[in-house]
């Protein structure tokens, strides 16, 4: 891929990353595993390698939730990441199949309109009226793939996708192998090969999993970061990746604007103020972490080619409220109430509250 691509796969971005930890890795790997599972555990929550190389850390967190997701992997059992909307599921199944496979572009991406054909096969209809049933009429889905090469395929978003097309995953996962009728034949698949799968139980349309495929998974819940500081760090780190490949011409945000945009939508996710004596209404969003991300990245933008290339909190208040009000009315009355007993009285925060107040 080009590496002017607007966005390069985890296994390009962290090539260097990869490469080093591949160097320096003496312990024993799985079939088809690019890495032992104690190196890809390193390439996720980052450290120091024995040469002294640094390794940034791509999920900020539980550690030992990393070790069960990627031991997981080396078992005959798929890994399902389920969580929030913005817990970084789909980020950690990149990384975790970046390491795992150098293949992070396996994948299929779960829609209401998801058929069976896309995660079994598909046929050339061309080829098939011409010449009937035959491989080379075969479309080829990531799933099949994966299993043909002995990889990780990603399947994000499993619960959007409707429940008669989920179970056609069961044989799959419990046979390693997918059945070819139309050619009496059958793909089986070779060591190495596992599925990643995402899901939320938040988003309108989701379709629950069924008892016999949940078996076929281990759950591995991520969790909204749990202080304060963590946040901040995640936010940080990632819009500083955005900034590297938008090329903005922008100062780095200040720490000060990123503590602020985390403390609100903490506060407004946990309906209580940070000390504990306000309580809140909670707003219909979820405001995630990617959310946080997105509003600073927006803010930026605003900054450097609609300001002075500094952020500031008109920059940011449009992202803002657009992150928090989600529902025209009620959302409204919940952050007018925030912005009037909680944003007002904080003595640091008048650019804030004038800024908000402007766009109501």
């Amino acid at each position: 891929m080009s590496a002017t691509a607007l966005r390069q796969h985890a296994e390009q971005l962290f090539a260097e990353e990869l490469e080093e930890l591949s160097k320096q890795d003496e312990l024993k790997k799985p079939a088809n595993w690019k890495l032992s599972p104690q190196s890809v555990v390193k390439y996720l929550v980052g450290g120091k390698l024995k040469n002294g190389f640094e390794v940034s850390p791509k999920y900020i967190g539980n550690k030992r939730l990393m070790e069960i997701a990627v031991a997981t992997l080396t078992t005959d059992r798929a890994l399902l990441l389920y969580g929030l909307p913005g817990t970084a599921k789909s980020w950690v199944s990149e990384h975790l199949s970046a390491a795992i496979s150098g293949n992070s572009a396996m994948i299929v991406q779960g829609t209401a309109g998801t058929g069976e054909e896309a995660i079994r096969y598909g046929w050339n209809y061309a080829r098939l009226l011409a010449e009937g049933p035959s491989e080379k009429a075969l479309v080829e889905t990531p799933v099949m793939r994966a299993m043909k090469e002995g990889t990780i395929v990603r399947i994000e978003e499993l619960t959007r996708i409707g429940a008669d097309v989920q179970d056609s995953l069961i044989t799959i996962l419990s046979e390693k192998t997918l059945p070819i009728p139309e050619l009496n034949t059958e793909v089986q698949a070779v060591k190495g090969f596992n599925v990643i799968a995402t899901a939320n139980n938040r988003d309108k349309g989701v379709n629950d999993l069924s008892s016999a495929l949940k078996r076929r998974f281990n759950t591995v819940i991520l969790p909204v970061p749990d202080s304060m500081e963590e946040e901040i760090d995640i936010v940080k780190r990632r819009v500083e990746s955005f900034e590297k490949v938008m090329e903005l011409p922008a100062e780095p945000p200040a720490l000060q604007e990123i503590r602020r945009i985390v403390t609100i939508f903490r506060e407004l996710r946990n309906g209580v103020t940070l000390d504990g004596k306000t309580k809140l209404k909670v707003p219909s969003g979820t405001l995630s972490t990617a959310e946080a991300i997105s509003v600073v990245n927006n803010g930026l933008s605003m900054a450097a080619y609609f300001g002075d290339g500094q952020l500031k909190a008109n920059d940011l208040a449009a992202g803002i409220i657009g992150a928090v009000v989600k529902d025209p009315v009620q959302d409204k009355i919940v952050w007018q109430e925030y912005l009037e007993t909680v944003v007002k009285p904080r003595e640091d925060w008048k650019d804030v509250y004038r800024a908000c107040r402007e766009l109501l």
